[in-house]
């Protein structure tokens, strides 16, 4: 099979690298990732300027874009004529959880996939040690689906503990939290004495009880979380309409 890795934290990062190495002698694995880090980058496009795109090393692309602009460029013009049967992001260094991936460039390169039509998922360790823990469980889930084909047209969101792989206690489907909202920006003077501004750390856990994947994570468990693109209130349609109406 042909598996297309993309990632937010860039082409040369560990994370990425060692997804690779655990997938190499099951799979033909291209990857296509951003030239740096572009965290946070959620579902944006390049529109003003075109994407150049460098080979570093057989099957594996750079570009100078963002991880959206990644997995559009691989699947409609790269491989276009073959398209791969999973698109894999990750492994990012760092949590994906709750409120985290309407913000995450990991998540928004799977979406990406999922777009195009491809089966997708997105894996983050929740910390930046145990990378080889993370490749195991992806490893375990792509043999999963070579074995039975994933049931459901989702994306799915993968993170896993920052354990040695021997202290995981399972994997768990499970829904997102929330969190509080971030906390203060963090207001500084330039050099000139401008004033900068820095986005304040993540708010703290609001909805974290059994059966999210904040909880989930923390007991040592492994998160899958299916995620629906559509983000229609349906239940909100009647009334709106009604109100409408007057």
């Amino acid at each position: 099979m042909k598996i297309l890795l993309s990632n937010d934290d860039g082409v040369y990062a560990r994370g990425i690298r060692v997804l690779a190495d655990a997938l190499k002698d099951i799979a033909e694995i291209i990857i296509v990732a951003p030239d740096r880090n572009r965290s946070g980058a959620s579902n944006s496009l390049t529109l003003e300027h075109p994407l150049r795109v460098n080979e570093i090393a057989p099957g594996t692309f750079s570009v100078q874009g963002t991880p959206t602009d990644c997995v559009h460029f691989a699947l409609n013009e790269l491989l276009r004529d073959d398209l791969p049967e999973l698109v894999l992001s990750g492994i990012n260094h760092g949590a994906n959880l709750g409120d985290d991936v309407l913000y995450s460039g990991t998540v928004a390169a799977a979406m990406e996939g999922h777009f195009l039509g491809v089966q997708s998922i997105a894996f983050s360790l929740v910390g930046e040690t145990h990378f080889n823990t993370a490749a195991q469980i992806a490893r375990e889930l792509v043999l999963q689906h070579i074995r039975s084909p994933i049931p459901t047209n989702r994306l799915l969101n993968v993170n896993i503990p920052d354990v040695p792989y021997e202290h995981v206690a399972g994997t768990l489907v499970t829904r997102l939290g929330a969190r509080h909202h971030a906390e203060t920006m963090i207001r500084q003077k330039d050099p000139r004495g401008h004033d900068i501004f820095w986005l304040g750390p993540p708010g703290k856990e609001q909805d974290a009880g059994e059966g999210t994947d904040f909880y989930t994570v923390d007991h040592g468990y492994v998160s899958l979380t299916p995620l629906q693109v559509d983000l229609t209130a349906h239940e909100s349609i009647i009334r709106m309409t009604d109100w409408l109406k007057g």
